[in-house]
Order: structure tokens, then C-alpha cells, then sequence
């Protein structure tokens, strides 16, 4: 049985995506059959896996709104190990029809359940909000993996976060559980870095990776030509940190 895992900050701009993309690669590339699931109407994780985020071909709208079941839309990629069910724009309005839905809060859930059991691992890129898509998200996930940049206002929306966690806990998802917290952009020399570090490891005790994803120009290059950066440049310090990523998640997951 497959474990689903979403990746979710409502703050953007902190390695979400890039986390989504490459850290399912990387996974992959490990001999793990994997599924990126994009629910960020931004659609940023699909063309970041080189998928056309094209008008006509079924999507996540879909399968939240619609009711489409996830086999259908399920796409492979060119990548090791990697399928994905991609986003189309239409998700931008997709909350605001979510709110007359009566099951609105389980769409995700129903959708992905069937198709489980097919996967090692389902990573889920979230919109940067905490609206019905992110709760749906959390909804049908077993764990929760929170990318924090390494910044004066990394803190910043935290708490506000981890209430949307307890809330989701409370009303839908008893077992919801923080996978991880990843440390993103980081330069180890400047002060400031190490001050977030102690930061972020006192708000969350024993959930903070020893891997961190440094500041790297090559990951920042490798979505404009639609590929993780495993596959754009090999010898990368973006690629040896997310390597060692999928190895801490992995090891981690064995030990359960």
C-alpha cells in the first residue's frame, strides 16, 4: 500500500514545488514507483516533470470537481519510476465550486484511494493557501512534508498552518501525522541561516531532516526545460541534496 504525502506551505516562494518535482524523482530513481499529484492551479510541478499543461486533457479540475477517477487521468513522465496526474489552469475557480459540493472536503480522498495500492509513494503539490483544495489534500494524505525557507520570515503562517493540521485531524483525518520538516534555500555561513535552523527545530522537535537543499542556480534553471534536476545536471549540489532526501525518506519509512 502506497503512502500518500502532501506537500503543502501556504507561504510561497519557500521550495514547494521544486520540492515535489525532485524529490519524486529522486524517489524514483531509487526503484520506487511514484505518482506526483499537482493540485496547484499555478501548474508549476507539471511542466516541471516536461508534461504540456494543454486545454482538453483530463486534469486534477477533474478529478476534484468532476469526479473523474485518478487511473484516468494518470500520465507517465520520462522520468524513472515517475507518473503524474497534471494541473490545468481551470483549478483557479475550483474552490469556489468546491463550496457547493456536499462531500467537498473528501474529493481528493475518493479520487486517489483506488489507485494507491498501485504506487510506493504519491506525492501531493499543494497551492501555496490553506482553502478546500489544500484541506482536501490534507484530507486523503497520511503525512504532511513542510518546506521552510531559510529566512528572517521562515516562521512566519506556521502556527497558522499547524491549526489548518489540528482542524483537518479533528473533522476528517484522525491519523494525519507531519512527515518531515525540509529546510530549503539554505547558506550554511550566514547567521541568520543558522538562527532559522534553531528556530524551526524548537517549533518542530524530532521532525526537521538533516538534509538541507542549498541555494543552487542549476535548480532554479532545470524547470524551464521540463526537467528535475537528477536529469538536468547531475553532478549538482541540487541533485545531491535531494538524492540524500529520498535516501532520509526512505530510511525513515523502512524503520516504521
Amino acid at each position: 500500500m502506497g503512502k500518500i504525502i502532501a506537500i503543502a506551505n501556504q507561504k510561497g516562494g519557500v521550495g514547494k514545488t521544486t520540492t515535489a518535482v525532485n524529490l519524486a524523482a529522486a524517489v524514483g530513481a531509487h526503484k520506487k514507483k511514484v505518482l506526483l499529484i499537482d493540485i496547484d492551479p499555478q501548474g508549476n510541478a507539471t511542466s516541471g516533470l516536461g508534461v504540456s499543461k494543454r486545454n482538453g486533457s483530463l486534469s486534477s479540475y477533474e478529478m476534484l470537481i468532476d469526479g473523474e477517477k485518478a487511473e484516468k487521468i494518470i500520465q507517465k513522465t520520462k522520468f524513472k519510476g515517475v507518473d503524474v496526474i497534471p494541473a490545468s489552469i481551470a483549478l483557479a475557480g475550483a474552490e469556489v465550486e468546491m463550496v457547493e459540493l456536499e462531500d467537498r472536503a473528501y474529493r481528493f480522498k475518493r479520487a486517489v484511494a483506488p489507485v494507491k495500492e498501485r504506487y510506493d509513494y504519491i506525492f501531493v503539490d499543494c497551492p501555496p493557501s490553506l482553502g478546500l483544495i489544500t484541506i482536501n489534500a490534507l484530507t486523503g494524505s497520511d503525512t504532511l512534508l513542510v518546506p521552510i525557507q531559510c529566512e528572517y520570515y521562515a516562521l512566519e503562517g506556521l502556527s497558522q498552518l499547524m491549526a489548518t493540521v489540528r482542524q483537518v485531524k479533528r473533522l476528517y483525518n484522525q491519523l494525519l501525522d507531519i512527515e518531515g520538516v525540509l529546510l530549503t534555500m539554505y547558506q550554511g555561513r550566514l547567521n541568520l541561516t543558522l538562527q532559522v535552523v534553531d528556530e524551526v527545530k524548537k517549533f518542530f522537535p524530532q521532525k526537521v531532516y538533516k538534509t538541507v537543499i542549498p541555494r543552487n542556480v542549476r535548480l532554479s534553471e532545470a524547470p524551464s526545460f521540463g526537467k528535475p534536476i537528477l536529469y538536468y545536471d547531475k553532478g549538482s549540489k541540487g541533485t545531491k541534496a535531494y538524492d540524500e532526501l529520498a535516501k532520509e525518506l526512505l530510511k525513515k519509512n523502512k524503520q516504521r
